[in-house]
C-alpha cells in the first residue's frame, strides 16, 4: 500500500498534482477541503461550524478531521493506497496519523511538500476565485491562511522529514514538469 502526504501551501498545486497521482497510481484521493465542502454544501452542523472557520481563515479543529480521516480509512479497506491532500495540517494530526495507519496495518509511505513562492500561490488563488468562485480565496483570507500556514502547518514538514519520509518538491512550472518531479519520487518507493 502506498500512502503518500501531498503537502504545501494553500495553491501550492496540491490539488491538480492529487489528481495525476490518483490516476497514475490507482490510489485513493483523500482531500479535507472536500470533505469540509461537502458537509458545507449540504449544511450540515459540523459544515456550518467549518463554514465559519474556513471563512475567517482558520483550520476545523482536529478531532474533527481526524474522526473523517478514521471513518474514511476504515471504510476502504482494499484500496491500493492514499493520497492525503490539505491533511495532516497540524503536528497532531500528523501523530493521530500515523497511529491511525498503524492500526490498518499501514504507514506513510512518504510527504511530498510542494514549495512555491508566497507571490506566485497567491497570484494561483486569486486565479481560482475568478475560475471556480471560492468565497475563501480573497486577499486577506489568502494571507491569513498563509500565516496559519507557516506557523502551524509547517510544522508538519519537520516531523516528517525526522521519520525520513519528506521529500521537497519544486512547486513551480508547468503542471506535468511537476507531475514528472513527483512521479520520479514515488517510482523509487514502489
Amino acid at each position: 500500500m502506498i500512502n503518500l502526504i501531498l503537502f504545501g501551501a494553500p495553491g501550492s498545486g496540491k490539488g491538480t498534482q492529487s489528481a495525476n497521482l490518483v490516476q497514475r497510481y490507482q490510489l485513493m484521493h483523500v482531500s479535507t477541503g472536500d470533505i469540509l465542502r461537502a458537509e458545507i454544501k449540504a449544511e450540515t452542523a459540523l459544515g456550518l461550524k467549518a463554514k465559519a472557520l474556513i471563512e475567517a481563515g482558520h483550520l476545523v479543529p482536529d478531532e474533527v478531521i481526524i474522526g473523517m480521516m478514521e471513518d474514511l480509512v476504515a471504510s476502504h479497506p482494499d484500496v491500493k493506497g492514499f493520497v492525503f491532500d490539505g491533511f495532516p495540517r497540524t503536528v497532531g494530526q500528523a501523530q493521530a496519523l500515523d497511529l491511525l495507519l498503524q492500526r490498518h496495518q499501514t504507514k506513510v509511505s512518504a510527504m511530498l511538500e510542494l514549495s512555491v513562492p508566497d507571490e506566485m500561490v497567491i497570484e494561483r488563488l486569486l486565479l481560482r476565485k475568478e475560475k471556480e468562485g471560492r468565497s475563501d480565496d480573497n486577499i486577506d483570507t489568502i494571507n491569513n491562511r498563509l500565516k496559519v500556514y507557516r506557523t502551524q502547518t509547517a510544522p508538519v514538514s519537520e516531523y516528517y522529514a525526522q521519520q525520513g519520509n519528506l521529500h521537497l518538491v519544486d512547486g513551480t512550472g508547468r503542471v506535468e514538469e511537476i507531475s514528472d518531479r513527483l512521479y520520479q519520487i514515488i517510482d523509487k518507493l514502489a
